[in-house]
């Protein structure tokens, strides 16, 4: 009597090799994921430093700083709208200190929205936040 060997996989090792490629490629998503919420970030990140820009030149022409991004000049500081450029980011505008002083955030919209570091903000000293939550796998928000 001849002995067969089987050939081919059983069910079981099949199985295990379903469930170690669904790990890998969970893995892979969310570290996709991250990357992408980073890349977005820089859409954010400019619109802030153009419309921050903006205010600086408005504030040397008024001598005060602009309540509003999207009115024309000159009570306004002129842009299109306040959306950034793609789209991820919308930008507003916190006048304080009699408006010698502004805060502009960027809010996050769209696909952006889940993003772990939320809205983008910078003064008119330059601060900027949030720097990212602690343990943030995300990267630093600025």
């Amino acid at each position: 009597m001849v002995m067969r060997t089987a050939k081919g996989f059983t069910l079981i090792e099949l199985m295990i090799v379903v469930a170690i490629m669904a790990i890998l490629a969970t893995i892979a998503y969310v570290s996709y994921s991250n990357y992408v919420f980073r890349a977005h970030r820089a859409d954010g990140r400019e619109m802030l430093m153009r419309v921050a820009a903006a205010q600086e030149r408005f504030f040397t022409n008024q001598n005060i700083y602009s309540a509003s991004v999207t009115g024309p000049a000159p009570a306004g500081l002129g842009f299109q709208t306040a959306d950034s450029e793609k789209g991820y980011y919308n930008v507003a505008v916190a006048l304080g200190n009699g408006a010698m002083s502004y805060v502009l955030t960027a809010t996050p919209q769209g696909a952006q929205a889940p993003d772990a570091c939320g809205p983008l903000t910078i003064t008119n000293t330059g601060q900027k936040g949030p720097l990212g939550p602690p343990f943030n796998s995300n990267g630093d928000c600025w």
